[in-house]
């Protein structure tokens, strides 16, 4: 159970103080409801270069990483599909340092032309790093394309293109901090060895004059129901076949979302889960291979994916693959698994809320998706998922029609050389 007093500032700002007396430390929590799914088809990646930006100095702090090390702290970020989160911790007796640089950065960028140049080289060089130059970097950009038609959910949070980021121009990225940085668009979790009452006073002073923005309309377009199975394969130098298929699932504030993520983790979650017991352990059909949910705030993915062993086929894989899901919507989840898979739900969620900085995150997360006492219920709500949720799951989201596949073929080794010759060449 986390413990929180709630406060809203006149200019929306929503500010959660959770006191732990215990804590060596205390955490600046600032989560703001933007990510990639609130970005212009055509400028994708600006949520992420924003979690750069906002490290590159503000109005009247030029260098945010200097003042917060003098003061014994660490910071960083984040951004998902939903959300963009920044964090520091640093000693209790030093928390108005941490309110005095966010409330500096929610107040306005110290927006520059070598700020952007700086922050955009880094963003394309880990585009290029991770999605491009990596074996099956792109991966999830060719399968977020293939399962979403609609949904601004079909890019990634690096974004659709590194054009996007490369083209980006100062009225564009100074427009998007204008929309979305605002108090009235954030959560502040404050959390540690500081009592709520001196905590909502600081918010007072550091953040209440900051101005209200814009009321944000959002009109997000739902995705439609996926009537036909899709698959599409690609042949990439990479080290050896991959195997992908994603299902759409409900997002993370439906009811259904449990009973969801508990039937991934029958599937594919640890040694004894049924893929990897059958399909990796016994007929040694994939040398790895997991289940899991990308858990997003709007209906989104339960993903398989793995490698295939040496000698194995695609046709093989996606047969036994099936097979396995066949024999769960046929004779379902025994009592056995649905009560492993829960403990090892709420162990983690045990083990995660041991951590002070969790407890903020996870606050400010239920916070921007619907209320943050949602924290304090996933433990109740794990444990009421039935035998017969998870066989509702099986039938409502394992469906042919609802997958999306992708075979990530790996060249012959002949090809590769050839291809590594070209290249050095």
């Amino acid at each position: 159970m986390i413990a929180f007093e709630s406060h809203r500032l006149e200019n929306g700002l929503l500010v959660l103080a959770h006191h732990d007396p215990l804590s060596n430390v205390a955490v600046l929590n600032v989560a703001y409801k933007v990510g990639s799914r609130d970005e212009d088809p055509q400028h994708t990646g600006f949520a992420h270069l924003f979690e750069h930006l906002m490290f590159g100095g503000s109005v009247n702090i030029p260098s945010y990483d200097e003042p917060l090390q003098k003061a014994g702290g660490e910071n960083n970020a984040y951004t998902t599909p939903d959300l963009t989160n920044y964090y520091l911790t640093l000693p209790a007796n030093n928390i108005e340092t941490g309110f005095w640089l966010e409330s500096d950065r929610m107040l306005g960028l110290a927006f520059n032309e070598q700020s952007l140049e700086v922050q955009r080289k880094v963003v394309i060089e880990e585009f290029k790093q991770r999605y491009l130059n990596k074996p099956y970097g792109n991966a999830w950009h060719l399968l977020r394309e293939m399962a979403y038609q609609v949904h601004p959910y079909r890019w990634p949070t690096i974004g659709k293109e590194i054009s996007h980021i490369e083209q980006a121009t100062m009225e564009q990225v100074k427009a998007f901090f204008k929309r979305y940085y605002v108090p009235n668009n954030a959560v502040l979790v404050v959390a540690g060895n500081i009592k709520p009452e001196r905590a909502f006073a600081l918010a007072e002073k550091w953040f209440g004059p900051i101005a209200r923005g814009a009321e944000i309309e959002r009109h997000i377009p739902p995705e439609p129901v996926q009537t036909a199975p899709r698959l599409k394969k690609v042949s990439e130098n990479v080290p050896a076949h991959a195997y992908y298929k994603v299902y759409h699932m409900p997002g993370r504030g439906d009811a259904a979302y449990h009973r969801t993520d508990l039937l991934s983790d029958i599937l594919g979650r640890g040694k004894s889960s049924r893929l990897q017991r059958l399909l990796v352990e016994e007929r040694k059909t994939f040398s790895e291979l997991s289940a899991y949910v990308l858990g997003s705030f709007d209906p989104g993915l339960l993903a398989i994916s793995g490698q295939l062993a040496p000698g194995v086929d695609f046709d093989r894989a996606e047969r036994e693959v099936q097979e396995v899901i066949t024999n769960l919507q046929e004779k379902g989840a025994t009592a056995d698994e649905l009560e492993k898979v829960k403990n090892q739900a709420l162990t983690s969620l045990a083990f995660g809320e041991v951590h002070i900085l969790t407890r903020a995150m996870n606050l400010a997360y239920y916070a921007l998706l619907n209320d943050p006492q949602e924290a304090n219920r996933q433990e109740e709500k794990i444990r009421a998922v039935t035998l017969a949720d998870i066989g509702e799951a099986t039938h409502t989201v394992l469906r042919d029609s609802n997958s999306s596949t992708l075979y990530y073929q790996a060249l012959p080794l002949l090809q590769q050389q050839e291809t590594a010759s070209v290249l050095k060449n």
